[in-house]
């Protein structure tokens, strides 16, 4: 890829809008046969990518088009849920403008938007085990990603996070907001909380973590807040210890592979067996000499093993701590290709309704959270150094600095991976440390 285009998307610190945050221009510098746009969106009640498929349709395809052809790919993929109406329909009438474009319509299964689930389901390719999508060819990214490679190459910096507010708030909606502004701002613009003591999903209500901290920043991976009442099931279950949740399996594990059934990396023939690794902890054997605590490494934690078990037990917990301990450890996990997928997959896609009820989240699912402008006053952002993958960034402001919206204030150093970090609002520097840059509002 044009080497000028991947410094502008450097330059304006692009990262996965979403998951671990991992530099754009890094990943842009490959050689992919198929670019793949994820507005699967599999989580429930985020809605950020479905809306902005639709609203900003032409600008993405023409965006992909040109990633298309400057990669040397042979074509882009953009992935949409069929039930995502609006958004599919704006693709189907712009799409055939592009003859190296096309459009995959989904069925509505968790977790559908996992990228190693999404490139079988669009390429019937199989990700090696430990491996990435570029593996075989495919280079993921979603929607918001797509908006913020178009704004760089249009000179425009990222400063900006589309979130979706849900869950217990008098008004759902979706906002863009500057980098750094707390959560409780959202929250007082989407009504305010509708219970007491609110604790916050950072995330979809699957993968997304437990946040007490209200006033915690919005970052370049943020992509929900999920309100929650303290006590709700969702909260309580991610609160659970690991201590307690092996007592539990000693106890009440049957071993009947209903987690290993449903397990997405199980069905597309991964050696990952969580019930298996259940045993593993509960017995320090599995009969087996084939089953290894290293398998954990391939465990997505997309906890879908958890609400497939009929005692509630969490196997994906045990992968997570299996994974710190290995790695603690020094060991490794030596991958293979599987040579196809599990003979029951396409019968054991788990429905995404299914799984709201089992949440505890069927009040808030169709609750609809439009697109609206932000129109609050913002008095200060904290803006983390580290909003992406790998170092943090290094400062370059100072306390007192004076900067406008879009200069850069932390770059990261030579050779590091990373992303730099821009000012979200104008105004002044009030603090540094190793962590943050604080800058409050003030008229320039």
């Amino acid at each position: 890829m044009d080497g000028a285009l991947l410094a502008r998307i450097r330059e304006a610190g692009v990262v996965g809008a979403g998951g671990a945050g991992f530099p754009t221009a890094v990943k842009l510098d490959s050689k992919p046969e198929y670019i793949l746009i994820n507005s699967v969106e599999c989580e429930p009640l985020i809605q950020v990518d479905q809306q902005l498929a639709a609203l900003y349709t032409p600008q993405f395809l023409e965006t992909l088009d040109k990633l298309v052809k400057e990669s040397g790919a042979k074509g882009g993929v953009f992935a949409v849920k069929k039930k995502y109406a609006a958004a599919h329909e704006a693709l189907t009438k712009e799409i055939e403008k592009y003859p190296n474009l096309s459009i995959k319509a989904l069925i509505s299964s968790y977790p559908m938007g996992d990228e190693q689930v999404l490139v079988y389901e669009v390429l019937k390719r199989i990700v090696p085990e430990g491996g990435i999508p570029l593996n075989v060819g495919a280079l993921v990214m979603n929607p918001e990603t797509l908006l913020n490679i178009r704004q760089a190459l249009e000179g425009q910096p990222v400063t900006d996070k589309y979130i979706t507010v849900t869950g217990a708030v008098k008004k759902p909606a979706t906002f863009k907001v500057p980098l750094g502004l707390p959560y409780s701002a959202l929250i007082r613009a989407a009504g305010g909380a509708l219970t007491e003591n609110p604790v916050i999903i950072d995330g979809g209500p699957m993968m997304g973590k437990v946040q007490r901290n209200l006033d915690a920043p919005v970052i370049k991976t943020s992509k929900a807040v999920i309100v929650l009442p303290e006590d709700h099931p969702v909260v309580r279950s991610q609160d659970c210890s690991i201590e307690r949740m092996l007592k539990l399996a000693r106890a009440a594990c049957c071993h009947c592979a209903m987690c290993s059934d449903v397990c997405p990396r199980s069905l597309l023939g991964h050696s990952l067996y969580p019930d298996k690794l259940m045993r593993l902890a509960s017995y320090n054997s599995t009969c087996e000499k084939e089953t290894t605590a290293a398998s954990a490494y391939l465990c997505c934690e997309c906890r879908l093993c958890e609400y497939a078990c009929v005692m509630g037990l969490q196997p994906w917990r045990l992968n997570r701590e299996l994974k710190q301990r290995l790695r603690n450890a020094g060991i490794k996990y030596t991958g293979c290709i599987p040579k196809k997928v599990h003979d029951f997959r396409e019968y054991r896609k788990y429905p995404t309704d299914k799984l709201v009820r089992q949440l505890g989240l069927a009040e808030y699912y169709h609750i609809p959270a439009p697109l609206l402008e932000y129109t609050e006053s913002i008095a200060a952002v904290s803006l983390p150094l580290k909003q992406h993958f790998g170092a943090p960034a290094k400062a370059l402001a100072a306390p007192g600095d004076m900067v406008r919206k879009g200069d850069k204030i932390a770059a990261m150093e030579e050779g590091a991976l990373g992303a730099d970090l821009h000012a979200s609002i104008d105004g002044k520097v009030h603090s540094v440390d190793a962590d943050q840059i604080v800058i409050k509002k003030e008229q320039i």
